[in-house]
């Protein structure tokens, strides 16, 4: 039987599911522990341990995500009208890159100032090229030609939007044609030098390109995106895929984790000669098969639906706790960008150690969880409730006031 848009179409228009929340404030909490500078906790996130990390699932599940918010509008409201909101995201998520580079680069100033880290946090990140005394890199920053390895995600991000309506057209085709497009344009960006210029601007003719290829990356934000959309069939849970799936993470430690790589002499050769494999900025392909196969296995592990997730009182509330930080991960990943490295020169300035790094992660996922949560009370507009809640006759107020004409809000 053909396969066709259509379907899938249909099927992106389905509700949130829980466990695409559960993973994406998951991921959100690891990111912040991966950005904290010289954090001991680094050393036991699942990076440490395999080819792929949380980008790759904050990139997944920002697909599958995709296919709900953006997928709906394509099937109801028309392509062009899809468009319009996926060039919307772009606009909004551009504003967040441009306000989180600039707040980050006023907190290192003022980290400098203050001396709280003892060290030049503006060096750290490089960021001297872009405070020198001519306006090239403000051109740089606003064009997205000025790219520092700390602020690349999102610019990484607004590319792949940008790409959506192009696979969406092409699914219209059939869905065959888009899955081979995304498969071809990272094979192009893994073995050619296809990327976008980090430092165009740069007086020093810099050929420093994006560290995240969006052209490379594409491939797994689309795969989240076809997989919520019902491009692609969903696995089934069976004993011989969790053996392979579980013998592909079981491999893959020794040759990604420090301890092992450190002993062994042929894993390190192994490692410089096929770099190409697991490479983070064109997204190799053991990174892909890695991610997939942890994916599988924490598919199968939450239940159908997510069952255990909610299965008992202490579960519901840590899922609680992830799926609200998974629902604005936007506002949470801005944050925790600018709150890393604040937190970082804190940790230094503490001197370091266990205590100091147990208080300095704990006071960021409290921070990153209250932005979650205040974000989901703003978005949830308190002051039209209470507006709408009417208004009662002031006492001794004898005069009668001409009924007002009510007021339709319509929730977008």
């Amino acid at each position: 039987m053909q396969v066709t848009a259509s379907e899938p179409a249909k099927r992106a228009t389905r509700s949130r599911d829980v466990r695409l929340d559960f993973f994406r404030g998951l991921g959100m909490f690891i990111i912040l522990i991966a950005h904290i500078t010289d954090n001991p906790w680094t050393l036991y996130i699942p990076a440490r341990f395999g080819f792929s990390d949380a980008t790759e699932m904050f990139v997944f599940c920002s697909g599958m995500a995709s296919a709900i918010a953006f997928g709906a509008v394509f099937a109801k409201a028309g392509f062009w009208i899809g468009c319009f909101r996926v060039a919307h995201r772009i606009w909004q998520v551009y504003w967040v890159h441009i306000g989180t580079f600039l707040i980050t680069v006023m907190m290192m100033l003022l980290i400098n100032k203050t001396g709280l880290a003892g060290r030049d946090e503006v060096s750290a990140l490089n960021l001297h090229p872009f405070l020198r005394p001519h306006g090239n890199n403000i051109i740089g920053l606003f064009t997205l030609t000025y790219v520092p390895n700390y602020f690349d995600i999102l610019p990484m991000y607004l590319v792949i939007l940008a790409l959506l309506p192009v696979v969406y057209a092409l699914s219209r085709v059939h869905v065959h044609l888009a899955l081979a497009f995304c498969l071809a344009l990272w094979a192009i960006a893994t073995f050619t030098t296809f990327n976008l210029p980090a430092e165009f601007w740069f007086a020093n003719d810099s050929r420093r390109q994006w560290f995240f290829n969006p052209f490379a990356w594409q491939l797994i934000f689309f795969t989240g995106f076809a997989f919520m959309s019902g491009w692609l069939p969903k696995p089934p849970v069976t004993r011989g895929l969790l053996l392979a799936a579980g013998s592909v993470v079981l491999i893959t430690i020794p040759f990604a984790w420090h301890v092992i790589i450190a002993e062994s002499a042929w894993i390190k050769a192994w490692r410089g000669a096929w770099r190409i494999l697991y490479d983070k900025t064109d997204f190799g392909i053991l990174r892909y098969v890695h991610f997939l196969a942890l994916a599988y296995l924490a598919w199968a592990a939450v239940g159908p639906g997510g069952e255990r997730l909610t299965s008992t009182p202490a579960m519901r509330a840590l899922t609680a706790i992830f799926t609200r930080v998974g629902r604005q991960s936007l506002a949470v990943f801005a944050a925790s960008i600018v709150l890393a490295r604040v937190l970082g020169a804190l940790l230094l300035a503490l001197g370091g150690g266990a205590g100091p790094a147990f208080m300095v992660n704990t006071l960021g996922f409290l921070v990153i969880y209250l932005v979650a949560w205040f974000t989901d009370f703003a978005k949830s507009e308190p002051w039209r409730k209470q507006s709408s809640a009417g208004t009662s006759e002031s006492p001794g107020n004898d005069a009668q006031t001409p009924e007002r004409p009510k007021l339709v809000v319509v929730n977008q």
